[in-house]
């Protein structure tokens, strides 16, 4: 009878809304793409967005708090159901969520920075979805999933600092890269939960035993990578003094990755790019220690192999998996997505390699990394919106 209720019920929402991967996964590959886009006719001067100050700042802004929360947004209202078996937010919450995180997407580039509306509907949609996510986790004592709850609401701190400090590039700068490095964090903690599991059931083999110190030395670099971010001063971040601890990071999460039989997923795209993408963490925390050492290459390169590549491709093969897992349909793709699962791989390397190799190609770098970013997720866009727009095939609710 439960079952039957919770159809009926279920028939009464639109599709879009049955559950949180729907259309945060949905609107927030689609914004990826078209925000991408925005950004190349800007930077080539082809487009003008009349509310912008600092086309720069929204960039990377928007790539860190418009798409890639709306997907941390989107992938956590949705486990949480099968954390604590308690029915996700669906309906008209959802869609009020969903409603508040597309208002500054769609409105910033023209009615500018300073509406403050704006600013308030960005730095409250973050919080409603944390109370949505704690909710069942405290009722079900599921305390070991409540660390994402925290985790949304420094995200909130970070984009509340991002958007008072955009005016100091230097500053700005500095919260984006924290900011960056968060969402790395993040990745590596469900990472190392997923990864090992999906290998093992998509080969066959059993998964990989943990080596509970390599975990906690892994994932506690990390935490101090972020912790140092958060509160040293901008000047030891740039004196070579944290250059050990990256070269330490980078060599722990190496290892850890190296683990988890990459060779093995070979034959299955929705693997392979789960280990590439993590393979950028370490690619991206050795750029790091190269910068504070004083050799060619930038700040900015460097955290672009962590957005770019690890955050980009990351994202990109987990909602490939999880919306064809959580919408009833068998876990595999088709040329399309490979292709997509390509361009990210492609956008990753070239934004960072093409300026410090060719220096010359800078924006030739710049422009083939953006183009190859905005078709990678307009394929996502294109082979998924029915499937996230359509009802389960196996008739279940969500």
């Amino acid at each position: 009878m439960h079952q039957i209720l919770d159809s009926r019920k279920e028939e009464r929402i639109l599709p879009l809304f049955r559950l949180g991967f729907r259309p945060f996964f949905l609107l927030g590959a689609l914004f990826a793409s078209l925000a991408m886009f925005a950004w190349l006719g800007q930077l080539n001067g082809y487009v003008f967005l009349p509310g912008l100050q600092n086309p720069v700042w929204w960039h990377g802004h928007e790539m860190l708090f418009g798409f890639g929360s709306a997907i941390v947004a989107g992938f956590l209202l949705t486990a949480v159901q099968n954390w604590t078996a308690h029915p996700g937010v669906r309906g008209w919450p959802l869609a009020l969520v969903v409603g508040l995180w597309a208002l500054p997407r769609l409105l910033l580039p023209w009615l500018g920075e300073s509406t403050s509306a704006l600013m308030l509907a960005d730095l409250f949609w973050l919080p409603l979805c944390a109370w949505f996510l704690a909710k069942p986790i405290v009722v079900t004592r599921q305390w070991r999933n409540l660390f994402f709850v925290p985790l949304l609401l420094l995200l909130t701190l970070l984009n509340g600092a991002s958007w008072y400090w955009r005016g100091d590039w230097l500053l700005a700068e500095r919260i984006l890269i924290t900011t960056v490095l968060l969402f790395i964090t993040l990745i590596a903690v469900m990472g190392g939960r997923v990864i090992p599991f999906f290998t093992a059931r998509g080969t066959g083999q059993d998964k990989v035993p943990a080596l509970p110190w390599l975990e906690r030395a892994a994932l506690g670099s990390l935490w101090l990578l972020l912790a140092c971010w958060l509160s040293l001063p901008s000047g030891w971040l740039n004196a070579g003094l944290l250059a050990p601890l990256y070269i330490v990071a980078a060599l722990l999460n190496l290892w850890r990755q190296l683990r988890w039989r990459l060779p093995s997923t070979l034959p299955h795209p929705l693997l392979w790019s789960l280990h590439l993408a993590y393979l950028f963490i370490p690619l991206g925390l050795t750029g790091f220690a190269a910068q504070t050492m004083g050799f060619a290459i930038t700040a900015s390169a460097a955290s672009h192999f962590l957005s770019a590549g690890a955050m980009g491709t990351m994202i990109l093969a987990m909602i490939a998996r999880v919306s064809l897992g959580h919408s009833g349909r068998a876990l595999q793709v088709g040329r399309r997505i490979v292709l997509a699962f390509s361009l990210v791989l492609l956008a990753g390397l070239t934004r960072p390699l093409l300026p410090l190799l060719w220096p010359a190609q800078t924006l030739l770098g710049w422009n083939l990394s953006g183009l190859s970013w905005a078709l990678a997720y307009a394929l996502f866009v294109w082979v998924y919106a029915p499937i996230l727009s359509r009802p389960r095939l196996d008739g279940r609710p969500g």
